[in-house]
């Protein structure tokens, strides 16, 4: 059985942000990498307890690395099986960038 994934609407604002940032740098290929967001998201449909725990019970999902990479923070909800996507952060916003691009 798979877990169900709900998005916080502030998800919205996360995705208008970073695709505000592609078209500020002119990044290649926007719409290719919003889906590897999307496909990394959907991984926890499969393996709802694949991000690293943090805080509060929630958990942090690594999506990509360096310049390219993510992080959604998520909590997992087991006795409804539900995965509630709060927020998508660059590694860099949200502190874990090494300064290598």
């Amino acid at each position: 059985m798979t877990s169900r994934i709900e998005l916080a609407p502030e998800i919205l604002d996360d995705f208008k942000r970073i695709l505000e940032h592609f078209d500020e740098h002119g990044v290649e290929n926007p719409e290719q990498r919003i889906d590897q967001i999307i496909e990394a998201i959907n991984a926890l449909e499969w393996n709802p307890l694949i991000g690293r725990p943090v805080q509060n019970d929630k958990r942090e999902l690594v999506i990509g690395r360096r310049a390219k990479g993510y992080v959604s923070l998520y909590r997992y909800v087991e006795i409804i099986d539900t995965v509630f996507v709060l927020a998508i952060r660059s590694q860099r916003e949200a502190g874990h960038a090494d300064g290598e691009h």
